[in-house]
């Protein structure tokens, strides 16, 4: 940048060397303190000895100095003498002869010690000089070693500091890198917060928009549902009505009939008679189904003793087992398709997987159960969703229905999220809220298994659910639910009858459809359900409802193998 023409000196040439501070001679380094007083010491030790040299230089001169001047007065004196006495020349002479020989002499002598002196003090200079030499050069030896010693001092005090000062650096460095990215999560950090706060609210606020949608979807449904009951409620009414005063006109018209024909017929044969009030008999034990049946013959008897006149039956003859025979006849067939069975894990259908076994034994112990105590109505149930509790109800009737000595209902009574028509394969099964309100016989919406290879049984009817209903207990508990049940078991006289409830722990239904049932069996799910789910659900069902066993679904860590033979 210094060679730009704006940073020249004027006048410098554009060929000159720059200036190198390395080719440059070291600049000597200060002197320090003990170098300094050293060097005073010498100076004022040199200026000490000059008085001495000079009072010594000084007395040896001074003899000289004394006889020149006596000389130099002695002289005159002479020369006065000579002067003024003309006969004593010859002996002046002598003696001015005598005295310049001894003044020659005394002057030899005297040059002879100033010579000496001059050399004496040469020697004393030259000595002293050398001795100053000598010194200077030590001192200044002395004073290039500290020099030395302090140069690297320096340097070595330098290089810490900029060691220090790098450090020193760095270490601001790393501090601003750490509080730049400090301040920098904390920013993210809080922009996430805001984020996930706004991430929230927004939820929030969708989850009661869609929550009040819903509330005015079900309140729409609901009022729906009620308008449509009110409707078919008062067409059933009306339906009724017309099929009573059809039923009673076709009674009275029986009856009209009836008469004519007993009268028509009084005077017949009395073995006649008697097959009719056998007849009439045999249709009163049936109805009244007494305990201890008397013999046929011993009945007509009675018929011809109590009653003599009694009028002939005009219809045959039928039993109740072959009434509850028709009755199931009349109910409709869907077909099975053993693959979707499979598919959905039926494993009583296809009887390949081990775990089948499982089942049959489930079906034995719970028939041996129901036998002892009485019962026939059993509810399957779990604490939470995903614990199988359909796929346990399914197998379970499936087992069931190869006992061709018990007759099984199996009902979708899960009426929020009803899934036992898809395990099973059936499409369009209709409202089973339907025939718990009467307003669907049972005939009309119950279904058998048609034609299948997985030699499942016809002792089994299924009652499926297409149709979620929103007020699901209100529905179980009511009256027109029970009286539903009720007539479905007068007219298909079923051993066992399932019933496939929602969880225990999400709804009130299973509460609310406690009195309907007679024991509770708990599915719990591996990894799912938890022993405080199974006690919950022990303390909602209460003492007075029996818990007929728990169903562990999921197990994990078991070996089908071991169950193979």
């Amino acid at each position: 940048m210094i060679e730009r023409r704006k940073f020249r000196r004027r006048n410098r040439p554009l060929d000159e060397d720059t200036h190198d501070p390395q080719n440059d001679a070291p600049i000597p380094p200060l002197e320090t303190r003990e170098e300094r007083l050293a060097r005073r010491n010498a100076e004022a030790d040199a200026e000490a000895s000059l008085p001495a040299q000079h009072d010594e230089i000084t007395a040896e001169t001074e003899p000289t100095a004394a006889a020149q001047a006596a000389e130099t007065d002695a002289s005159p004196k002479a020369d006065t003498e000579t002067e003024s006495d003309p006969a004593a020349e010859p002996q002046t002479a002598e003696r001015d002869a005598q005295y310049a020989a001894i003044r020659e002499a005394e002057k030899a002598r005297r040059t002879d010690q100033a010579r000496k002196a001059l050399e004496t003090r040469r020697a004393t200079a030259a000595r002293a000089a050398l001795e100053a030499r000598r010194a200077q050069e030590a001192l200044q030896a002395k004073r290039d070693r500290l020099a030395g010693e302090d140069h690297a001092a320096k340097e070595q005090l330098l290089t810490q500091e900029a060691q220090a000062a790098e450090e020193h650096r760095l270490a601001q460095e790393a501090q601003a890198a750490e509080e730049q990215r400090l301040a920098q999560e904390a920013q993210a950090a809080e922009e996430q917060r805001l984020a996930q706060e706004a991430q929230a609210a927004e939820e929030q606020r969708l989850a009661q928009e869609a929550q009040a949608a819903e509330e005015q979807r079900l309140a729409q449904e609901a009022q729906a549902a009620e308008e449509q009951r009110l409707a078919q409620e008062a067409q059933a009414a009306e339906e009724q009505r017309l099929a009573q005063e059809a039923q009673a006109a076709e009674e009275q018209r029986l009856a009209r009939r009836l008469r004519e024909t007993d009268e028509s017929r009084r005077d017949e044969m009395p073995s006649v008679r008697t097959a009719r009030s056998t007849e009439a008999k045999l249709r009163k034990i049936l109805t009244t189904e007494p305990r201890n049946e008397q013999p046929a013959s011993q009945a007509a008897d009675d018929q011809d003793e109590q009653q003599p006149g009694a009028k002939p039956s005009a219809f045959p003859l039928v039993s109740v087992e072959d009434e509850i025979r028709r009755n199931w006849d009349c109910l409709g067939r869907f077909s099975v398709d053993a693959g979707h069975l499979e598919r959905n894990r039926i494993v009583t259908a296809g009887r390949d997987d081990p775990a089948h076994a499982a089942f049959d034994v489930l079906r034995t112990r719970l028939l041996q159960a129901l036998s002892e105590r009485g019962w026939k109505r059993v509810a399957v149930t779990s604490p939470s969703q995903g614990c199988g509790k359909t796929f346990t109800a399914a197998n379970l009737a499936i087992s069931l229905s190869r006992q061709q000595n018990c007759r099984t209902l199996l009902l979708d009574c899960d009426l929020r999220r009803p899934t036992l028509h898809k395990v099973i394969g059936v499409d369009a099964p209709g409202s089973m809220g339907d025939v718990l309100r009467g307003r669907t016989f049972p005939e009309q919406h119950l279904l058998r298994m048609g034609e299948n290879s997985i030699h499942a049984g016809d002792s089994i009817a299924f009652g499926f659910n297409g149709v979620a209903e929103p007020y699901a207990s209100e529905l179980l508990q009511s009256p027109e639910a029970a009286a539903a049940l009720d007539r479905m078991e007068d007219m298909f006289k079923p051993d066992v009858v399932l019933f496939d409830l929602p969880p225990a722990l999400y709804y009130d239904d299973v509460i609310a459809f406690k009195a309907r049932f007679d024991g509770v069996l708990l599915v719990l799910g591996g990894g799912l359900s938890t022993p405080k789910e199974v006690r919950e659900v022990e303390r909602r069902m209460g003492e007075d409802t029996p818990l007929l066993g728990t169903v562990l679904n999921k197990a994990e860590g078991t070996t089908l193998s071991k169950y193979t033979y």
